[in-house]
């Protein structure tokens, strides 16, 4: 595991985009304590939505203590507390769950492009549907994730605030082949949930979904895209790559085991 690369990132920038970030993939229950925000949400496993957000390098007053009660609630929910590194994360703050033996995990890349000179490749384009249930039992079927995850998931996408486009690519004798989400939050379009079911990948399905969904944000007036992959993802990184995506910053989380 690579910890979040000490490349000097663009705070403002990370700022922004991780504030996007949570209008995108909100959770159910958000307490902030000073500049920390604590993110759970009961019926969904997703990291993103169950975790210690730390959005101030300088922000480290009596974070031993902030950390304990923070993991309790995690406790109250029978999981592991779980923290997010990003660049705006405390180096004391860090010190210190690398002291308590806490394990990272999970290195993600957060990427953005420029829209308005982006050059999207011509391909079949397709509308966005307004079906959430539908588009919720796609992307469980493309992810191959069980579904009993369908109400939380559901509940995820219902809560979304700004404008958002829900793609699909499907095939009438099979079903669901690709799935994306396109959440646009003013000038900046988030891609999430780009899902390609894995007997038809490298068959240009990915590429097909985003560049359609980063169409109906560009018309929309979006100006800049970003979106977040994991760090071992190669053929994800290559696609994101070959429209223009560049690397903004990184984040990693680090886990507490219950029995520590």
């Amino acid at each position: 595991m690579t910890e979040t690369s000490p490349k000097k990132a663009n705070l403002p920038l990370v700022r922004r985009l991780e504030a996007v970030g949570f209008r995108a993939w909100p959770a159910s229950s958000v307490v902030y304590d000073g500049s920390w925000q604590v993110r759970l949400t009961a019926g969904h496993p997703s990291n993103r939505l169950n975790s210690i957000v730390p959005l101030d390098p300088s922000d480290h007053r009596d974070v031993e203590i902030r950390l304990a009660k923070a993991s309790r609630k995690f406790e109250a929910y029978g999981r592991p507390a779980v923290l997010r590194q990003t660049p705006l994360a405390s180096p004391v703050l860090i010190d210190v769950v690398k002291a308590q033996n806490w394990t990272p995990f999970d290195e993600t890349i957060v990427m953005t492009c420029d829209l308005t000179n982006a050059e999207l490749p011509d391909t079949l384009d397709h509308l966005p549907t307004h079906d959430i249930s539908r588009f919720v039992d796609a992307n469980l079927a493309t992810d191959q994730v069980s579904p009993k995850l369908k109400p939380a998931l559901a509940e995820v996408i219902n809560a979304i605030k700004p404008p958002s486009g829900l793609f699909m690519i499907e095939d009438p004798a099979t079903g669901p082949l690709a799935t994306v989400l396109c959440v646009q939050d003013n000038d900046l379009a988030g891609i999430m949930s780009l899902s390609v079911t894995p007997q038809r990948r490298r068959e240009g399905l990915g590429l097909e979904i985003l560049t359609s969904a980063l169409r109906w944000a560009r018309m929309r007036s979006a100006r800049s895209a970003w979106l977040q992959v994991k760090n071992g993802n190669v053929p994800a990184i290559a696609l994101y790559e070959q429209l223009g995506f560049t690397e903004a910053y990184r984040y990693s989380y680090w886990r507490r085991d219950l029995t520590s």
